[in-house]
């Protein structure tokens, strides 16, 4: 079958996320077959359609380009309330306007992947501190609670919540009153935006507060090949157990 893909995020009204995944679209259709180039992108909110009519659009497009599936690729971290519910009744109503022209199929999000540990192990060991929090978004669900502290156990780093207790001040202050003089903090994000710009700010505050410790912060993950990569072996082990 031929397939099209579209990738959902969550929506900003800081440009820079968009341009990021319009550069992840990039890369994925650089590394998928040249029949199944069609992808396109879409956000959940900060949009002045309904992520349902963009849906229906895009496969208006795809069904003109001889497509007869449609792959939806939720850009998310955390299996959230908008991978959870939103993103699922978003994906129905486009498929009751469409009807039976394209089936539209939800992928797991990208931060399902079984892979993504080592990714995240890559980015640790470059920073070379003695102790690193990971810092994700906070969610109302506690299963994505549970996932992060997973996550962070993995790939040996401490949860925290941006928002959320345990939060960024409190882990820090945790680590340093441990003995801790290096520590790194990797924002748990994919694109840049303003909520990692408040981040940075933190940091900046925790450096005048703790001046004799070392903060380093990673940037988020961002649209790198490597990221890319990862949304393709998902899509292909997906296909692999369901296809």
């Amino acid at each position: 079958m031929a397939s099209a893909y579209l990738l959902v995020s969550h929506g900003s009204h800081d440009p820079r996320p968009e341009v990021a995944m319009q550069q992840l679209a990039k890369l994925l259709s650089e590394s998928l077959p040249k029949h199944e180039n069609l992808i396109g992108t879409a956000t959940l909110e900060v949009n002045p359609q309904p992520l349902y009519i963009q849906i229906k659009e895009f496969a208006d497009q795809a069904v003109a380009r001889g497509c007869d599936r449609l792959l939806i690729l939720p850009l998310f971290l955390l299996s959230g309330v908008h991978v959870v519910t939103d993103i699922p009744a978003q994906v129905a109503q486009a498929q009751q306007a469409i009807g039976e022209k394209i089936s539209i199929e939800i992928k797991p999000h990208i931060g399902s992947h079984p892979h993504l540990s080592r990714f995240l192990t890559q980015i640790i060991a470059r920073m070379e501190a003695e102790a690193t929090i990971l810092l994700a978004h906070h969610s109302r669900r506690l299963e994505a609670q549970q996932q992060t502290a997973t996550l962070a156990a993995n790939v040996g780093a401490i949860a925290a919540y941006w928002g959320q207790a345990p939060d960024l001040k409190m882990r820090v202050r945790e680590l340093v009153t441990l003995g801790y003089q290096q520590i790194a903090i990797l924002a748990y994000f994919l694109f840049p935006g303003s909520i990692t710009d408040a981040i940075a700010q933190a940091v900046e505050e925790l450096k005048l507060q703790f001046p004799d410790i070392t903060l380093q912060l990673a940037p988020p993950l961002g649209a790198s090949v490597e990221l890319a990569a990862l949304m393709e072996e998902l899509i292909k082990r997906e296909e692999k157990i369901f296809g």
